[in-house]
């Protein structure tokens, strides 16, 4: 589980700003919201709200991005890294840019930080707690000699072969754990952090995501009960009774293999494959809908918006309750009625063990009802005059502002809380 996340100089981010799961001392909705380990108690869900532009997917991005540096490193070492430091400073472009991150890992506290630029990663530490803290590796970057110089704490068993290993596949814009899968070795602390990155933490969904294919992909495997993703439809009143995945092997001319080609509409391997089958097997997904006892089976183009959405959200929940996952959602509401986005948040609290969800959102609703949420769970991006962002939690407001009666609707509403936009008036005077 995440316990602390914090960016700096990274697109509208300048100064350091943190997310936290840690828990206010307060016991309301404990059950619900907050998992004990050890001495931590760490909470399920962050809900960030701001106005467009005020950085709020820039929170989610900076989380994707340190996942990807980890999992994908680059294999050319002039490639630059996928990220802007904040432009609108003559200083910062030149800074380096910094990602920290404090975990969990089958309930051992691991803390991360990477220090980088577009060209090269800088420096990189981490920590394990086991329970004092310690150092697993820590790491620096010759710049003149593009070399990366790595080495391990006390506690880490290691010999001179494995780190030469290491620092020989670690370009300079790789991470430690990036390059450490460019090799055949193995080491159990780099493993376990590599496992969390790979198996706990997920992508970030946006709200153009396509989850379709995913779901149904997982559910072929095995990796998702389709009985759990029917139970949660049905809850979700939309009237499916079942799920029904229709294959067929459709067969394939030169035309089509080229045409897959020149788009890159598929690996190389893959193409290869139904360029020697001659045939490429489809699939059509269809929902079945019970109306007086009938079974009407509609193809998934012909549902809804927000039908098609909730089916991804179902494949989404189903993970969360079964396997301790992390998720990172843009626009948590997108296509979703108020009561279904509240009733999916509802389901996820109630029902999962573990696992987190860190969504940005528009739906205010969910703020006129206190007696679903904890303030800890509430956070805002505001954009500063300087075009920075600051990112706070309801939480970090004193009973001046904020008090238990208090109808944090009106207040985010009235501009009490920041984080709204401030528009000019409405009248325009074009074409004069």
């Amino acid at each position: 589980m995440i316990l602390n996340f914090s960016v700096q100089n990274f697109g509208p981010i300048k100064e350091k700003q943190i997310l936290s799961f840690e828990a206010e001392k307060t016991d309301k909705l404990e059950d619900t919201y907050v998992v004990k380990i050890g001495k931590h108690r760490v909470l399920k869900l962050a809900l960030i709200f701001g106005a467009n532009a005020s950085g709020k997917t820039t929170i989610l991005d900076a989380l994707d991005f340190l996942q990807y540096i980890v999992l994908r490193p680059e294999v050319n070492k002039y490639a630059e890294l996928s990220f802007y430091p904040f432009l609108f400073d003559s200083q910062t472009p030149k800074e380096t840019s910094e990602i920290t991150l404090e975990f969990f890992q089958n309930d051992i506290k691991y803390l991360y930080e990477v220090e980088f630029t577009q060209k090269a990663i800088i420096s990189e530490v981490l920590y394990s707690f086991n329970p004092r803290k310690s150092v697993v590796y820590k790491r620096s970057t010759d710049l003149s000699n593009q070399f990366t110089q790595i080495s391990f704490g006390n506690k880490i068993s290691v010999d001179s072969v494995f780190v030469k290993t290491l620092e020989a596949n670690t370009l300079w814009n790789n991470t430690v754990l990036g390059g450490y899968q460019k090799t055949n070795i193995n080491n159990k602390e780099l493993q376990e952090v590599v496992n969390w990155f790979s198996k706990y933490l997920k992508p970030m969904v946006h709200s153009r995501t396509e989850l379709e294919e995913f779901v149904t992909s997982k559910m072929k495997s095995s990796e998702i009960s389709k009985s759990d993703i029917i139970r949660i439809l049905r809850k979700a009143d939309l009237n499916i009774s079942d799920i029904v995945i229709n294959e067929k092997e459709m067969e394939v001319n030169e035309d089509f293999i080229e045409f897959l080609k020149k788009q890159g509409l598929a690996p190389n391997d893959r193409i290869k494959e139904i360029e020697e089958k001659g045939s490429l097997k489809t699939e059509n997904l269809e929902f079945t809908h019970t109306v007086d006892n009938v079974n009407y089976n509609l193809p998934i183009e012909l549902e809804s918006e927000g039908t098609r959405r909730y089916y991804g959200f179902a494949g989404l929940l189903a993970l969360l309750v079964t396997t301790p996952t992390a998720i990172p959602i843009d626009e948590l509401e997108s296509s979703l009625h108020p009561d279904l986005y509240e009733h999916f948040l509802l389901m996820f609290l109630l029902n999962s063990n573990k696992s987190q969800l860190i969504a940005t959102t528009h739906n205010r609703e969910i703020l006129g009802n206190r007696d679903l949420f904890r303030d800890d769970v509430i956070w805002f991006t505001d954009k500063q005059e300087n075009c920075t962002t600051e990112l706070y939690s309801l939480a970090d407001f004193d009973s001046s502002v904020i008090r238990n009666t208090t109808n944090v609707l009106n207040a985010y509403k009235s501009g009490k809380l920041s984080g709204t936009p401030n528009f000019g008036d409405v009248f325009l005077d074009l074409g004069l």
